[in-house]
């Protein structure tokens, strides 16, 4: 198996082709605007696999120039990585985590539920999700089996081409997958459309639903078996993440209930080879790419370290925010910190301390000592608990190789959700085994020494306290309040939560995004979603 650090290097290869690759079709624009020679570079059959690596690439990296830069042109690294703005737009918003640092561009009004489309995290997300789908379009047009014959490449690299393109079709999948979920809609663009097509039609959610499942099941015989492929490269197992993701929320994407297919697809996932790590933290520190986590636990990550892959992604930030500011435990989390940047709303610390069936439960990794619960003041970094669920530390204590830039994988998609999900969607009617889905709580609630539960407790609310508490802080908690009514309206508040210190209601038009506006600016037939 290729180790990490080789794919890392892969990833910095084959991203460099495509900085300057059809950016029309992005409505942004990169800062390099020299023309890559795609014959030149294809002239090497090897080429395949580093420009497969450019489309895993853009999920970490951000720019030719390190950590700090950007190739999309008029924003930061800091707002353009594609898995620190999943995290920021699943996190920010709900009843998990507060920015302490509100001057910064676009955290405010997102965290207090105020955003406007001119906020900057939305250009972010939605330019860095669609440079995802134009470089997977790139690599499609490139490896078709003409071009691989005009090039003399077809016994060097046929008998992997079809894997690969399955690949970049997942991948660009996964990009509409989050591009549905935040702004219900988006500029719809394949590699039938020419190279420079920035006017391109909208897609709705049912229709962007409707391209991703069936890609997603198209793709399946030409994918890699599940844990068969290098880490970090996606396998039959994620496009079923991704259709059990889209299964368990399509009442919300397409008013359909699909739970029986969604309890399908976790079935095969949970029969693909993947069992839970001993130890629940595994899955949170510096080396959870070959510990038991990455062996057996983890579906896909984003990938992260401190020395080839530099970013400013989710575990960069949430490690170094996660440093409190009267605690002075860097050295425990092996980060320098950030002054304090991230700490937890009371409605969070809550789903441990009101819950006498978590008492000794090791997910609850909350500091309270020497803190209020209540954060009154947003600016004021020592109220509020902080928690340490991930850390710059291996399984073995070595800190990460650098303070600021953490070794630690994001894991995307991990078994714990699997588990989750199927106990959700048999609650909800989509069939599967009473037992089976109790035997999953169980077993996610052993490891953490959290008592056990009967067939009797296994009710929705206990479900969306339970994915709190397994889940935080890992981009699911947005989703998972939108599915459960309790995002928008004022069925549950929470500190902040539109603008109020105790939390009031906000309209329903929030369950999506704005569309950004300068992607309405750039193409006309995208229209903004309703109520803004």
């Amino acid at each position: 198996m290729i180790t990490k650090y080789l794919n890392k290097i892969y990833f910095l290869l084959g991203i460099i082709f495509f900085f300057s690759a059809c950016t029309d079709d992005l409505n942004v624009i990169p800062k390099d605007d020299d023309e890559f020679l795609s014959e030149e570079f294809y002239a090497d059959a090897t080429a395949y696999k580093q420009a497969l690596a450019g489309v895993y690439g853009n999920l970490s990296i951000t720019g030719p120039n390190g950590a700090g830069d950007s190739n999309l042109s008029g924003i930061d690294a800091g707002t353009s990585q594609y898995g620190r703005m999943i995290w920021y737009l699943q996190e920010f918003p709900t009843d998990e985590v507060i920015w302490s640092y509100e001057n910064d561009p676009g955290p405010k009004e997102v965290q207090r539920n105020i955003w406007t489309p001119s906020n900057v995290f939305f250009r972010g997300a939605y330019g860095r999700i669609m440079f995802s789908v134009a470089l997977a379009n790139d690599f499609l047009r490139e490896s078709t089996p003409e071009k691989l014959e005009e090039r003399g490449h077809t016994s060097a690299v046929g008998s992997e081409i079809a894997a690969y393109r399955a690949e970049a079709r997942l991948l660009r999948s996964l990009a509409y997958y989050h591009l549905m979920d935040l702004f219900g809609k988006a500029a719809f663009v394949t590699e039938a459309d020419p190279v420079g097509t920035y006017q391109a039609p909208q897609y709705e959610r049912a229709q962007l639903f409707e391209f991703i499942e069936s890609e997603l099941l198209a793709i399946d015989g030409d994918l890699v078996a599940s844990k068969a492929n290098e880490y970090a490269r996606a396998d039959k197992a994620v496009a079923w993440m991704i259709l059990a993701k889209m299964y368990l929320n399509a009442e919300v994407y397409v008013g359909t209930d699909r739970y029986a297919d969604c309890i399908t697809q976790c079935d095969k996932i949970i029969g693909g080879g993947f069992s839970l790590a001993s130890d629940w933290s595994l899955n949170f520190m510096a080396d959870n790419h070959s510990n038991e986590a990455g062996l057996n636990e983890i579906i896909f990550p984003l990938i992260s370290d401190g020395v080839v892959t530099q970013n400013y992604g989710p575990t960069t930030t949430i490690i170094n925010g996660e440093v409190g500011s009267i605690e002075a435990n860097a050295e425990e989390l092996g980060a320098q910190g950030w002054g304090g940047a991230l700490r937890v709303r009371k409605q969070f610390a809550e789903k441990f301390l009101n819950d006498n069936t978590t008492s000794n439960d090791d997910r609850n990794t909350l500091i309270s000592e020497g803190r209020e619960i209540d954060i009154v003041d947003v600016a004021d970094r020592d109220s509020g608990y902080i928690i340490t669920k991930f850390t710059n530390r291996t399984s073995t204590g070595a800190a990460g190789a650098d303070p600021t830039f953490v070794d630690t994988d994001f894991p995307l998609f991990r078994l714990g959700d699997v588990y989750l999900m199927y106990a959700e969607a048999f609650v909800r009617g989509g069939g599967g085994s009473e037992s089976q889905a109790v035997g999953y709580i169980n077993d996610l609630r052993d490891r953490v020494s959290a008592d056990q539960i009967s067939a009797n407790d296994l009710t929705l609310d206990f479900l969306i306290d339970e994915r709190s508490r397994e889940l935080h802080w890992e981009s699911h908690r947005r989703q998972d309040l939108i599915r459960f009514g309790l995002f928008t309206g004022g069925n549950y508040n929470w500190a902040w939560k539109g603008n109020g210190a105790n939390g009031i209601a906000i309209g329903n038009h929030m369950a999506v995004f704005p569309l950004p506006s300068e992607s309405l600016a750039a193409n006309p037939n995208l229209t903004q979603n309703a109520g803004y």
